[in-house]
């Protein structure tokens, strides 16, 4: 089989499922993971023999995106903030509201030396990584309750040539160390059980539900911890940086007022939704 006539049936066999869109950019990503191709060769190049080995990768990534799984679970790997992930079914796939934190609290915090850094729910470690390499001289600690969300961190951390710090721990319980942290950034969970029905199927499906929902009567749970956890750091008055559920903005904002944190921001995304919040 020829690119060609790879493209004309991975693109009939999706045909019911995706849009020509995206169906293109799909076929783009496969191509370019599997067979080394980029966009313009794809055109120039038509009449290429597809080994049988990469024919089979071909049916089983269209069986597999027929059934919703994200494309980035299938090539196992996902950027963020201009880096590249590896990412499973442990762990979420980076979002742009996550690269919109990130690139916040990396312009805040440019030139500050010497920082000491705790990302909650750290997952496949995007947040944690990407400040450890734009933040020089930080120290970075990723602290998750999963076991294979931090092997993942760990291989990530490793490929983008980051020394971090990982803790296996529960938020819930987790006994303060000994370090004044500096920042504390997070991403928990913050979708509502009552909001799964506005979730796409190859979120809902596949990414893990311990790092997508909240139950509806305790759905702020998990900043509240956060919060009493940052008021009990030794030596130090860590800026609280965190990704939330955009429906519950001034809630959220609220919550760490009554706290006793002096001054707490609500910031839009670039879709003009409440998404992240500063606590000082």
């Amino acid at each position: 089989m020829t690119l060609l006539q790879l493209k004309k049936h991975f693109f009939s066999q999706l045909s019911k499922v995706y849009d020509e869109e995206e169906r293109t950019v799909f076929f783009q990503i496969l191509a370019e993971y599997k067979l080394g191709l980029h966009r313009a060769e794809l055109a120039l190049y038509p009449d290429i023999v597809i080994e049988k080995e990469n024919l089979y990768f071909f049916q089983n990534a269209i069986e597999r995106l027929t059934k919703n799984e994200p494309i980035q679970y299938i090539t196992g790997e996902a950027f963020c903030y201009n880096s590249l992930f590896k990412v499973n079914k442990n762990v979420l796939i980076p979002r742009p509201e996550t690269e919109e934190l990130i690139d916040w609290i990396i312009h805040e915090n440019k030139g500050k030396a010497h920082l000491k850094i705790l990302d909650i729910g750290t997952g496949s470690g995007c947040i944690a990584i990407n400040l450890a390499k734009n933040l020089p001289h930080s120290e970075v600690w990723g602290l998750d309750i999963s076991a294979e969300a931090l092997k993942i961190a760990r291989e990530n951390a490793q490929q983008n040539g980051v020394a971090l710090h990982f803790l296996q721990a529960d938020i819930n319980n987790f006994k303060t160390p000994e370090i004044a942290f500096d920042l504390i950034v997070s991403n928990p969970p913050y979708v509502r059980i009552s909001e799964k029905k506005n979730i796409q199927k190859n979120v809902l499906n596949f990414e893990p539900e311990i790092a997508l929902f909240v139950p509806d009567d305790a759905a702020l749970i998990l900043y509240e911890k956060i919060a009493a956890f940052a008021l009990t750091i030794q030596h130090s008055k860590p800026i609280v940086y965190l990704e939330i559920n955009q429906y519950l903005g001034k809630e959220t904002q609220q919550l760490f007022l009554d706290k006793g944190f002096d001054s707490v921001l609500l910031k839009k995304d670039f879709l003009g939704n409440n998404r992240f919040i500063k606590a000082v």
